[in-house]
């Protein structure tokens, strides 16, 4: 068991000999199997706090956002009365989606044109055409469902896709004040606009993009633009919870320039460089087992000189653009399936250490669920309210045949 969870073959019995022991990192099948990515979809993703965006991007009544992650699709928008809400983009009718432009737009109401079944702002049904002379069909239970939203005090907003009632997971547990580190205190997030946003796709697992941000190890070798902006020995990392804070100490040049970062990452799959001049939103957005997108916001201080913002944002989309290549090159070689796992450094590579080990802790425990449960566990599904029989019924049904992949997970 200690093995497995990476800490060789025997327990170090000291601390000075932790430092002094390579530990092993997650094996490469859990980045290339099919049935991994759908337990993770189900494991991570289906009930932890994701941190996405900033309320920026949707200032005005109707404003929308929609985005795609590990095959859950939702839009964000904000409603007549300033609130920001988020729903699966999911019609309750026949599962059309309800919004079918990518990117961004604004409307002031949610309409599916499969059937014509509309919604209003706070998800509710607002229009099913003849459906109102039908006994029993209750408009109440056939809004759009609803997805937990949190918008923290420097106005960024995380969801959660759990449909209990109150999220199993809350996010106190893992990012309590992540949202008022005392090092933001030298910016003013108030000051700043959105910018533009760009997307990268690659065939790479989600994993590798949360390895490959959480470590410098490889910084000196591949990104000459690095130490522009971080001081590369004095680099470190801070494991918190359920985020990590990376941080260094800055030159006296990167200072009078305003290049010194407030860098943190939000497990599972997004991270935020926070700086004088600009904002990166990243976040790492699989669409399957190998393949991915990296997904960026700019924002920028309004106060800031064009040459002073585009300084650090060139540089920072010429790492991203390298970090890509990385990226790809892994996971062609992970998929040759000749690789098993690694050796990483339990100081330099710490960070990735404490992601790998947070995913194999949740993985775990929900693989045991499951297995004591003898079936497939989704948070994200909500629970029916009406026909409830029947629908129990269909499901059984389908069960007993073991449809879908079910027949192999659950085969133990």
């Amino acid at each position: 068991m200690l093995h497995y969870f990476g800490f060789g073959n025997t327990a170090p019995s000291s601390k000075e000999e932790v430092k002094r022991t390579p530990v092993r990192a997650l094996p490469a099948s859990w980045y290339t199997s099919p049935e991994m990515y759908e337990l993770e979809r189900r494991a991570i993703f289906s009930k932890r706090w994701l941190f996405i965006t900033h309320s920026l991007r949707i200032k005005e009544t109707g404003d929308w956002l929609r985005y795609e992650m590990a095959g859950f699709d939702f839009i964000i928008t904000r409603d007549r009365q300033g609130n920001v809400n988020a729903f699966h983009n999911v019609c309750r009718h026949r599962a059309y989606p309800v919004i079918e432009k990518q990117g961004s737009g604004n409307s002031k109401i949610l309409a599916c044109r499969y059937h014509g079944w509309s919604y209003g702002l706070n998800g509710k049904l607002a229009k099913a055409t003849g459906y109102q002379d039908l006994d029993g069909f209750d408009k109440e239970q056939n809004g759009l469902f609803q997805i937990h939203v949190k918008v923290d005090v420097n106005g960024f907003i995380w969801v959660n896709l759990d449909a209990k009632e109150v999220p199993e997971v809350s996010w106190e547990e893992h990012f309590r004040d992540v949202d008022k580190q005392e090092r933001y205190n030298v910016y003013n997030f108030d000051d700043y606009d959105f910018d533009h946003a760009y997307e990268l796709e690659g065939h790479y697992n989600w994993k590798i993009l949360a390895d490959n941000f959480n470590e410098c190890y490889h910084c000196p070798t591949t990104h000459p633009d690095i130490p522009e902006f971080l001081n590369l020995e004095s680099f470190d990392s801070d494991l918190k919870d359920g985020h990590i804070q990376h941080h260094c100490v800055s030159t006296p040049e990167q200072i009078a320039k305003g290049l010194y970062t407030a860098s943190t990452y939000y497990f599972p799959m997004s991270a935020m460089v926070a700086s004088p001049h600009f904002i990166m939103v990243q976040k790492f957005l699989p669409k399957s087992p190998n393949s991915s997108q990296m997904a960026y916001e700019i924002y920028r201080n309004r106060n800031s000189s064009e040459a002073d913002f585009r300084l650090i944002s060139d540089m920072y989309a010429r790492v991203m653009g390298e970090d890509k290549v990385l990226c790809n090159n892994t996971q062609k070689n992970l998929d040759r399936n000749v690789f098993t796992n690694g050796q990483l450094h339990p100081k330099y590579e710490k960070a990735p250490l404490f992601f790998q080990t947070t995913v194999r802790e949740v993985i775990t425990e929900h693989f045991e669920r499951e297995k004591s449960e003898g079936r497939e566990v989704w948070p994200a599904k909500p629970k029916m309210t009406c026909n409830v029989q029947v629908s129990e019924k269909d499901e059984e049904i389908c069960a007993a045949l073991s449809c879908g992949i079910q027949k192999g997970i659950l085969a133990w």
